[in-house]
């Protein structure tokens, strides 16, 4: 089943004193590029938060945000009174001045206020890891339903070039007609006499140079292939561009040999096409 590297999950989870938002994104990338934002509290949990993602995530260029805000009473930050009483009183030997003026000038001197290092409350953790699953989920649904939209996208493009190749197959026999003919008519052009048996040879050699038959067959055979990995219960773009560069390579070789209009044409038709699955190749997981 296909995969999108594109997805976006979230998941909110109130506490009675705290709002815990976890959000993930994730865009297209050549391996995993993963960026976390967490609390300074969480942040000897970062490790194991990057695992848990690296595993249900794979691939793909991901941002990961951990927002706690606090709704109730709790505050980490606190008034350091002593050190705030001592300001004052040593202000107010050099200065009368009301106590409320010396008590704003107080609060704003160094070590006025203290940062109390939160400790981790497991509990808090543990309702955070359920809610880092959930939001997993949620980006994971969001790519297989890109996925899914990816894979219908695939099998059309992929038809259609089978079907240009049908046609390509179809005016073969006219193009070696035409081509054999071109050469019959430059011969005469010259008004030389020419010896038929080595002109025959000739033209069986020039023909071999511009057959396509194993072209044809091996292009045949790899979009036969690139069906195969899409009906894959495992989605690997990887694998879906290695594919695409072989059907590439066999696209442009009857096209180099076509030497004939209607088939390049048609060449040009399936050019576009693989253009297009491989532009969306790039985004499966």
């Amino acid at each position: 089943m296909i995969q999108s590297m594109t997805g976006y999950g979230k998941e909110v989870v109130q506490l009675p004193s705290k709002t815990i938002t976890i959000e993930i994104k994730s865009l297209n990338s050549k391996g995993l590029d993963l960026n976390t934002r967490v609390p300074s509290t969480y942040r000897e949990k970062e490790l194991e938060i990057r695992d848990l993602l690296a595993k249900s995530l794979q691939r793909g260029k991901v941002d990961f945000s951990l927002y706690i805000e606090v709704t109730g009473e709790e505050v980490t930050t606190k008034l350091n009174e002593s050190v705030v009483k001592q300001y004052m009183k040593q202000m107010a030997n050099v200065v009368n001045a009301d106590p409320v003026e010396l008590l704003k000038m107080a609060v704003r001197m160094p070590d006025a206020l203290k940062t109390e290092r939160e400790e981790i409350d497991e509990k808090e953790y543990e309702v955070i890891l359920k809610g880092i699953e959930k939001a997993l989920e949620a980006i994971n649904k969001y790519r297989t339903d890109e996925g899914l939209v990816l894979e219908n996208d695939f099998w059309e493009r992929a038809k259609t070039i089978s079907k240009l190749l049908e046609d390509v197959i179809a005016i073969d026999p006219e193009r070696v007609d035409a081509v054999k003919e071109r050469l019959r008519k430059a011969v005469s052009d010259l008004q030389e006499k020419v010896d038929e048996n080595r002109f025959e040879q000739e033209l069986i050699y020039y023909l071999e140079k511009y057959d396509i038959t194993e072209e044809k067959v091996r292009l045949k055979n790899h979009l036969e292939y690139f069906e195969e990995a899409l009906k894959s219960h495992d989605s690997n773009g990887k694998k879906l561009g290695f594919i695409t560069q072989e059907i590439g390579r066999e696209i442009n070789t009857i096209g180099s040999k076509a030497n004939y209009a209607p088939m390049q044409q048609v060449v040009v038709q399936m050019k576009d096409e693989l253009e297009k699955i491989k532009e969306q190749a790039l985004n499966v997981l």
